[in-house]
């Protein structure tokens, strides 16, 4: 490493970074409430104090909603802000560095121990709490690069841009208005948790909802009805039938995993008297989207797919599929691109080993940059099967490292004067 390199490294404070995240899983910062906000005007401060350009802004809903390409949403949503922050240097920023500040809801406290899972509670290595790894750990990362930097007085000759945005979960509404807004790069980093590794292309998901029409009765006559849990059953199994076709054939880059393209009934509401037979079923979940698959193909397949169940009943009365809530379409970095090297040789500059490759059985912001013309990746500290769960948790070493790799990729794609 140059000298430069090493004095960013040197100037990255491991227990400021620590602290810092512990601070940030404190807010709760859940899809569409206040406290989403609140951490965007945190890190915008944070971004400015560390030398930025901050640009600080209230989303226009109604003008988004109402823009092509619009992603969806699914949480209740009054407000929401967008964070773009960029150093100084010549031409567009080489880099930027992506984060979501939104996290999902908690679920059942009693599961958490503790009960407190914004307590940011630390045994050991290993930081747990809402959002440590998805992702607030990686959004940390990101600022204490350009932290760094800036203790360290090094200049950029070309900008370094950190993006903060809202509405991830729940589609990547934040996303979709940063670039609307005009902010973009020569490529990108999401730092989403990646278990060291590299992700380059993800899978789409795309929210679906069912409604199964069925015939009240009373309960004593159940004979004189016709149950919507019963009629169902054939097509939750045609569902399921769907999702083992549609994951026959798997792309060797998703490493191993027999399922990227998972069909999942998420939520499943039937009925309003318990001596009722229930004449409405309602089920809501989540559709995989092939690589490079064109969504409204993966919306045909599924709307096929319930429409054949062989049941005369629904013959009938057939089940209404529609599709709200967040729309993830699949995404990929560019065959051959050199981000994918810079950030594997950084990575082993740091570690040791170049990291492996692979690609996400989820949906995130990746295929909106894409979408735009910026070549992305995903690469942050933490793993995703602790993501969405009461045992959600980081390792700090593991925070540590990335950081260390993400200040050496900043360095040398934006070079220093």
């Amino acid at each position: 490493m140059c000298d430069v390199e090493a004095r960013v490294l040197n100037a990255i404070d491991a227990a400021e970074t620590v602290d810092l995240l512990a601070e940030t899983v404190r807010v709760p910062s859940v899809t569409g409430t206040d406290a989403e906000s609140e951490l965007q005007h945190r890190f915008a401060r944070l971004l400015a104090e560390a030398g930025l350009d901050v640009d600080v802004w209230k989303l226009d809903l109604d003008a988004l909603t109402a823009r092509p390409g619009h992603p969806g949403t699914e949480a209740p949503r009054t407000e929401g802000y967008g964070v773009a922050a960029v150093t100084g240097g010549e031409g567009p920023p080489a880099l930027a560095l992506q984060g979501h500040v939104d996290v999902v809801p908690t679920g059942d406290l009693a599961k958490w121990e503790g009960s407190d899972p914004f307590a940011a509670r630390i045994t050991g290595d290993v930081l747990h709490g809402r959002g440590a790894c998805d992702m607030k750990a990686g959004l940390v990362a990101n600022l204490a690069v350009v932290r760094a930097i800036h203790r360290a007085g090094v200049r950029l000759a070309r900008p370094l841009a950190v993006h903060c945005v809202v509405s991830e979960e729940d589609g990547g509404l934040g996303a979709f208005a940063t670039l609307a807004r005009g902010h973009t790069a020569e490529a990108a980093v999401i730092t989403e948790p990646t278990s060291g590794t590299v992700i380059t292309a993800n899978a789409g998901a795309l929210t679906f909802r069912l409604e199964i029409a069925g015939r009240a009765a009373h309960g004593a006559t159940r004979y004189e009805g016709v149950n919507a849990v019963e009629v169902f059953w054939p097509v939750f199994e045609a569902i399921r039938r769907l999702e083992a076709e549609r994951n026959r054939d798997v792309p060797g880059i998703f490493g191993g995993n027999a399922m990227p393209y998972p069909i999942e009934v998420g939520t499943v509401r039937a009925g309003d008297w318990a001596s009722s037979v229930p004449d409405l079923l309602v089920a809501e979940g989540r559709l995989g989207v092939r690589l490079d698959e064109d969504p409204a193909e993966a919306r045909a397949a599924f709307e096929t797919a319930v429409a054949e169940v062989a049941h005369p009943w629904l013959r009938a009365h057939p089940p209404v599929v529609t599709w709200p809530g967040g729309q993830f379409a699949s995404g990929r970095l560019p065959a051959g691109h050199e981000l994918l090297d810079q950030v594997s040789t950084a990575v082993a500059d740091v570690t040791g080993a170049r990291p492996a490759e692979s690609a996400a059985p989820y949906g995130s912001d990746l295929r909106l940059y894409a979408a735009g013309g910026i070549p992305t990746l995903h690469y942050g500290p933490g793993d995703v099967r602790f993501a969405h769960a009461p045992r959600e948790q980081v390792a700090l070493s593991e925070l540590r490292t990335v950081t260390r790799a993400l200040a050496l990729l900043a360095l040398r794609r934006c070079g220093t004067l």
